[in-house]
């Protein structure tokens, strides 16, 4: 481990009693923090159980027992930290400065799909070239010295907490960092608060609108939605997600029919794979070069009930 680097993972002991924690917010703002209009079918008088939830449990109550963190110093090599990814199973690792002894970051997928994209048709860079170099280059090259401040969060802190930074900074993954040893504890994100939710969602009163449809309650994308054919180059479905800042693109054949999903996690395995460096090659070869089988695409429809969609997802775990 890099000097003074602190220990990711430590036993959990027993929390001491503090003030509960309390914040004067209003249900008005829950809708303003979601996007939802004064008139929004979620202002109803049992609307905001949800949001009483989150603010009566904090950020450490949601850690599970048992979970991969993995670390990683700006000084390593990008090709290495991905491999290192794939390898341990994780999506994101924060980033250890040793000479600021900092988190000063996160290496995500995006970050991966951002250096394909960027340099697999660049006639100066050569994409085997960035092989060797570390993530500290990466960072300077694209933050270009517009480096921002790591968002994180404490685990006293509530989840409405955590739900309102994942919103506000438009991100899908916030550390959760001890504020006295510095330790990061776990990373949170939206899948894992939803769990949280359907796991002790059976103790609380269940709100009426989850008996709507997601059509009624104009929840999803019906329109101009992002999809990439079959047929198409790997390289178009890095553009789309680039543009248009998806995490999963239906897989369509020449009739328009879905066969199958292509993630920003499918990304990834390029990088085990060591295929990076022919992203010409359709997306039905790379799905089918896939090393796990998954069965078929999970689905849902416009006139399902919301609570059997939340249902679905979380035991599902996507």
């Amino acid at each position: 481990l890099p000097a003074g680097f602190p220990k990711a993972v430590c036993p959990r002991e027993e929390e001491e009693e503090e003030e509960e924690y309390r914040r004067p917010v209003t249900f008005t703002l829950g809708n303003e923090i979601l996007g939802l209009g004064p008139e929004s079918e979620f202002q109803n008088p049992d609307a905001d159980v949800y949001m009483h939830f989150l603010m009566s449990h904090c950020c450490y109550d949601a850690i599970p027992t048992s979970c991969k963190l993995v670390i990683f110093d700006i000084s390593l090599e990008i090709k290495k930290a991905f491999v290192a990814l794939v390898a341990n199973g994780v999506r994101a690792a924060p980033l250890w400065d040793s000479k600021m002894q900092s988190f000063v970051g996160m290496l995500t997928i995006t970050d991966f799909i951002n250096i394909l994209h960027r340099y697999y048709r660049s006639p100066l860079v050569q994409i085997y070239e960035l092989e060797e170099h570390k993530i500290e280059t990466w960072r300077e090259v694209y933050l270009q010295g517009s480096f921002k401040p790591l968002v994180y969060i404490s685990p006293s802190d509530s989840l409405f907490d955590a739900v309102y930074s994942l919103i506000k900074h438009k991100i899908h993954r916030l550390p959760v960092i001890e504020p006295v040893s510095g330790n990061v504890l776990h990373i949170l994100t939206h899948k894992r608060i939803l769990k949280f939710l359907h796991i002790f969602g059976s103790t609380i009163p269940k709100p009426h609108f989850l008996k709507k449809t997601v059509q009624e309650l104009c929840i999803g994308t019906f329109r101009d939605l992002a999809v990439v054919p079959e047929t198409a180059p790997i390289y178009t479905a890095l553009e789309i997600f680039v543009d248009r800042r998806v995490s999963a693109l239906p897989v369509i054949n020449d009739a328009g029919q879905v066969v199958g999903l292509y993630s920003r996690f499918d990304v990834i395995h390029l990088a085990a794979q060591k295929t990076y460096n022919n992203l010409d090659i359709s997306v039905r070869e790379a799905l089918q070069q896939r090393s796990i089988c998954l069965e078929g695409v999970l689905t849902c429809y416009p006139h399902e009930p919301m609570e059997d969609i939340i249902d679905r997802i979380a035991k599902e775990q996507v």
